[in-house]
């Protein structure tokens, strides 16, 4: 089991695939800010423990009902 120290960074790509969405999606939750993401020079990087905490926290379904609402 990777802990937090040792657990790869995710790109764009990386993270997509884990969460099973597309790239689009990816760079629209960032746009939103929402996403746990950091910024590495020109790069997004994921840890994919934080953003599934994210997602079962509800960030990813709020995203939804929100665009819904637009």
């Amino acid at each position: 089991m990777l802990t937090q120290e040792t657990e790869r960074w995710l790109s764009v790509e990386g993270i997509a695939d884990h969460l099973g969405v597309s790239k689009e999606t990816i760079y629209r939750w960032l746009e939103r800010e929402k996403i746990p993401a950091h910024r590495v020079g020109r790069l997004w990087k994921f840890k994919a423990s934080e953003v599934d905490n994210w997602v079962i926290a509800g960030g990813a379904a709020t995203l939804d009902e929100q665009r819904g609402n637009q």
